[in-house]
């Protein structure tokens, strides 16, 4: 191990921690991570046949899973008191735009009550003497007032939400906001003695992202096809990065809330460099040349349905203050994805794999 993987093995090892969504994308990455780095991991999401990844990755043995959908309140209750975990992930959500369009009902419910029955578990847990020490609400790039402008948003910046998705993800934070000011208030810390965080993402990438509507899971399905796939909106920019870099973020965070309490009780942006903010048709010609084959895309530029065209956070913040930094380039977020999904098409070990990415990730120079 080097010294980032020393410091963080020590502060997680048997640690107990609690994920909600914790079979999704990005779920199933931070629970390989985390069980990796030593802690003692409870999950609790929705019982899809769809979710490859999580067996793939090879976290689930070491994962104790409780099955059950965010807008149960009763049943996330049960589930994180028998976890009894001092970290909380909320990453439970229906995490896509154009999805949102045909469910909105079904993701204003999941995506905003689904925060609120965790943050009533939380409180409830805490009044039961169950020692939760930090909670981490994973939100989106989308909660803000997209004005469609080129400078990177801040999180003093107001919220919004054009779409079902954004709004909902935008009500996500203020349903925290709220629960931080009457319950755990910071200036009452010592009191409660509960840190409680949100936390921005840009649009990630990674091996196993197998979601509809999604760019680079769209065009690596194409390209294994032998087809070229279609680009609703090639001009669109956004801020790509690998799935690895918020969620060490969202550890990185953690571990502050944990140790620090109410000084990082706060929202939080982790989106990549300047320079990682590409169109839509960048980024997918590159993807092409990666995957080799002649590979290639077609561009319509008709969406259908409204989607942001300017995007992109800026994350001084969490420079500053977290001292968290990108480590991989979009390059590499490619070269790292693409890789990924050839060792899976050829048959090998993916906990394997994926453990090697991480650790790969995790002694990068900054």
């Amino acid at each position: 191990m080097d010294e980032n993987e020393l410091t963080a093995a020590r502060f997680w090892k048997g640690r107990r921690v609690f994920v909600t969504g914790h079979t999704g994308f990005k779920g199933s990455w931070l629970t390989r991570w985390l069980t990796m780095l030593g802690a003692s991991v409870s999950g609790y999401a929705w019982d899809r046949d769809e979710y490859k990844l999580f067996p793939l990755i090879g976290a689930a043995p070491e994962v104790h899973t409780v099955w059950g959908d965010v807008r149960n309140r009763q049943r996330l209750d049960a589930a994180l008191r028998e976890a009894a975990p001092e970290v909380v992930f909320h990453l439970a959500a229906q995490p896509l735009v154009r999805t949102s369009y045909q469910f909105p009902a079904d993701t204003f419910e999941v995506n905003v009550m689904g925060t609120v029955n965790l943050l009533e578990a939380v409180a409830s847990s805490v009044d039961s003497g169950i020692p939760v020490k930090a909670v981490v609400n994973v939100t989106t790039d989308k909660c803000y007032d997209n004005r469609e402008w080129i400078w990177g948003y801040r999180e003093t910046d107001p919220l919004g939400g054009y779409d079902p998705y954004s709004s909902s993800k935008a009500c996500s934070e203020l349903v925290t906001q709220a629960y931080r000011n009457s319950y755990f208030h910071p200036a009452r810390y010592a009191e409660h003695g509960v840190a409680v965080a949100t936390a921005r993402a840009g649009n990630v990438i990674g091996g196993g992202d197998d979601s509809q509507d999604r760019l680079v899971p769209d065009c690596l399905r194409s390209f294994a096809a032998g087809l070229r796939p279609l680009l609703r909106s090639p001009a669109a920019t956004r801020p790509w990065q690998h799935v690895l870099e918020p969620l060490s973020g969202y550890l990185l965070l953690a571990e502050k809330l944990v140790q620090e309490g109410a000084e990082y009780a706060a929202a939080w942006n982790f989106g990549p460099e300047e320079q990682s903010v590409h169109s839509v048709e960048k980024v997918a010609v590159r993807l092409a040349a990666l995957w080799g084959e002649g590979a290639g895309i077609d561009i319509t530029g008709i969406s259908g349905l409204h989607e942001a065209g300017e995007l992109q956070l800026d994350s001084t913040k969490a420079r500053r203050l977290l001292g968290w930094r990108s480590r991989w380039s979009v390059e590499q977020a490619l070269q790292k994805t693409v890789e990924w999904q050839r060792a899976l098409d050829a048959g090998q070990d993916m906990r394997n794999i994926s453990e090697q990415q991480i650790r790969e990730y995790m002694t990068q120079n900054l």
